[in-house]
């Protein structure tokens, strides 16, 4: 044998040791046991038998369609599936729990809620982008959550545990200091588990009548409540002082946790983020710094009591609040190993801070931002929380220069047209009735599908949306003095309830459908099943009275016969708290004629950061715009919803765009290596486990958001042999 021949086994050995494409006991299982991967929601797969190498090989090994889209609602599928013993478990679009074989995709079982609780079932914003694993012996239960109700289920039959909770559910508006029973609580994203115990979070309205976001531990056992953390914190308790409104705990809500939650399970703490205090972007009934909303918390596990809190904005008026799962990281600073948390935002930063301390890792300046011509009531914070490093991963401002190029010169006067009624070129912008410019928008920077870290790179992978929002504040309609009809009541109630998703217009934006000539579409009484108890994106409104639904519905259809029906106004005073001057018009954002993002591309990137240095170590495009690479016009990215994977075998896989494909990427310097065409687009996290020795990748294939098509799917790839 020749030098040469010797040489090139050495190499290749020496490359599978940098990279860890040694497989070590290839029989073995590795499961996916919770969603994003381990407690510490690194979204990490020490798996390495699809690699750089032989990724191009993958093909789809398997498909699961659960029948069960809703076409018409949008449905979608945001679950991060977690993988345990050889069962894939996971939720379909009508939020049912199945179980499936992970090495074919064959259904085992499917718990479906409905059934459990004929007639109450109310599903809110429907969806759920993650399911709870827990096992002591050969008891092993699965815990989620489906509207407003947690569920826990025997993970090997499909059956509710009867001795949890009210036979196998707890009911989520239970243990809140409610002022409207029916206000809408429920749980997107996954809570975690610390022993015996469930911690949870909530997803609550972010209009004035929001329940509080207080944090609870459920016994998992017997679905008692075992602690309750405070988010808006109550008298007596820490941060309570600095409310300068001593009342304000008694009527405001959110500070909810809805992102998910990292667990140190050695230190004993647990970390979440907070959400604004409702409501959103007017925050005259909420003065102050708004503690403990907007924050990265540390709490012990076995208590509920805080360890420590970083505010990462003060006063959100912005809706800013963080989207995603703290991960937890280790950083190397000055030579030494720091045990972090690093906690991504919508608006391009990520804070990095101590876990132990919870003091940032890099300096952070309280910034000055700007204060003037707020609206009246309102008090802005006069500074911001501002990292040094890392470097920001999004976009923060715009200009006339950063104007799309790929438009026609009528659209680009339009959109010069428009600038010039517009405020832009200010990042903390304070909120007015003159329309400003926010970038990056109200729906990411970075969003619920969190980031990626890699402990053989310390980078952490980061997908981002560049897609600029405009914001325009509205004077709430007032309840007239003197008699009102329908559709007096209806255009009133209307602005007050759902203008912020569905625009002053009824022209929608974004995922927030179009009501224009909707009654051709919906009967009135469909219209007021929706509103009793929501659908898909939109949360119930339960808590309105009969009278004000059917007045809603009177309006936004259009009905004179309805409209003229004389309105009879509640005698009961309305709060106080909940009375709101100024609202947001919609969640608009800001596109060409052609229906293009305004700002020139990238509009959706995937990040790799150091974060042992802050610097920005690669910055890709992700995803296509079929018709401008139709056109030859480079990648510009798309938005994008779901989060990566990073693997030991070198690669970064992430679903996420609208254009229906998964891709892996080489984690080191950002190239694609492979794609795969999805039969629906997968907006949620993908998942990679091992059975019986052969490595697989799955990802669900919903749909459904930005104006792509509802599925139903689970997809697995795996190489061929």
């Amino acid at each position: 044998m020749s030098l040469s021949k010797k040489v090139i086994p050495v190499l290749l050995l020496l490359a599978a040791s940098f990279y860890g494409y040694t497989q070590k006991n290839p029989a073995s299982n590795v499961d996916w046991r919770i969603a994003g991967s381990t407690k510490l929601s690194n979204h990490y797969s020490s798996l390495t038998q699809i690699n750089t190498h032989n990724v191009k090989q993958l093909q789809q090994a398997w498909v699961y369609h659960s029948n069960d889209a809703d076409v018409q609602g949008s449905s979608q599928i945001q679950c991060n599936p977690i993988i345990v013993n050889g069962i894939l478990y996971g939720t379909t679009p009508h939020l049912r729990l199945v179980a499936l074989d992970a090495a074919t995709g064959e259904q085992k079982w499917m718990f479906n809620p409905e059934l459990y609780l004929a007639g109450r079932m109310s599903y809110g914003v429907n969806n759920n982008r993650g399911v709870t694993y827990w096992q002591s012996g050969n008891d092993k239960r699965i815990l989620y959550c489906a509207g407003s109700n947690l569920y826990e289920v025997n993970a090997l039959t499909g059956e509710p545990v009867k001795d949890f909770g009210n036979g196998g559910w707890v009911d989520l508006h239970e243990n809140l200091e409610l002022n409207n029973k029916n206000w809408y609580v429920g749980a997107t994203s996954p809570g975690i588990i610390y022993k015996d115990i469930y911690i949870l979070g909530s997803r609550v309205n972010e209009s004035a009548e929001a329940a509080p976001g207080s944090i609870r531990a459920f016994d998992v056992r017997t679905g008692k409540v075992r602690w309750i953390f405070h988010t808006i914190p109550h008298p007596g308790e820490k941060g309570y002082d600095s409310w300068p409104d001593k009342e304000a705990w008694k009527h405001l809500g959110g500070a909810n946790s809805w992102g998910g939650m990292s667990l140190d399970e050695k230190r004993g703490m647990v970390f979440f983020p907070t959400g604004s205090i409702s409501p959103d972007f007017w925050g005259g009934k909420r003065k102050g710094m708004d503690l403990f909303a907007n924050c990265v918390i540390a709490l012990d596990a076995a208590t509920g009591k805080m360890k420590w809190y970083y505010q990462v904005v003060h006063h959100d008026m912005w809706d800013r609040d963080p989207p995603t799962t703290p991960v937890l990281v280790t950083v190397t600073r000055k030579g030494q190993k720091i045990d972090a948390v690093s906690q991504a935002t919508k608006f391009g930063y990520l804070y990095v801070l101590n876990r132990v301390t919870g003091k940032p890792i890099f300096p952070i300046h309280e910034t000055p931002v700007p204060t003037e011509n707020a609206l009246p009531g309102e008090e802005v914070w006069p500074t911001q929380p501002i990292p040094t490093l890392p470097q920001p991963y999004a976009r923060q401002t715009f200009s006339e220069n950063d104007i799309n190029p790929y438009i026609s010169a009528e659209s680009k006067a339009d959109l010069l047209s428009r600038l010039k009624t517009y405020r832009y070129g200010q990042f903390f912008f304070v909120p007015g009735k003159q329309t400003a410019v926010a970038v990056p928008g109200f729906e990411g920077g970075a969003e619920w599908g969190g980031s990626g870290f890699d402990p053989q790179t310390g980078l952490l992978y980061i997908n981002a949306n560049e897609i600029p929002y405009i914001s325009t504040m509205v004077e709430a309609r007032k309840r007239p003095a003197g008699e009102e009809n329908f559709a007096s009541a209806g255009a009133r109630l209307f602005a007050r309830n759902c203008i912020s998703c569905h625009g002053q217009d009824r022209k929608g934006s974004g995922d927030y459908p179009s009501l224009i000539d909707i009654q051709k579409k919906l009967t009135s009484a469909q219209i007021l099943d929706l509103l009793d108890n929501g659908r898909r994106m939109m949360p119930a409104f339960k808590q309105l009275p009969t009278q004000d639904r059917e007045a809603i519905v009177s309006y936004i259809t259009g009905d004179e016969t309805a409209g003229a029906k004389k309105f009879i106004a509640d005698k009961a005073p309305d709060d106080p708290y909940l009375e709101i001057p100024y609202q947001q018009s919609g969640f608009k954002k800001f596109e060409t004629l052609e229906g293009l993002p305004a700002i020139s591309p990238p509009w959706g990137t995937l990040n790799a950061v150091n974060l042992s240095t802050g610097k920005i170590v690669w910055k890709v495009p992700l995803g296509e715009e079929k018709s401008l690479m139709d056109k030859g016009i480079p990648i510009t990215g798309t938005q994008n919803f779901g989060g990566p994977v990073v693997t030991a075998g070198g690669l970064i896989f992430i679903a996420a765009t609208k254009d229906e494909k998964i891709r892996a990427f080489d984690k080191r310097t950002g190239k694609e290596l492979w794609e795969a065409k999805l039969p629906f687009a997968g907006y949620a996290t993908p998942s990679t486990y091992q059975v019986n020795g052969k490595q697989y990748l799955v990802v669900a294939c919903g749909g459904g958001k930005l104006n792509s098509k509802s599925g139903d799917a689970y997809v697995a790839f795996a190489l061929q042999k």
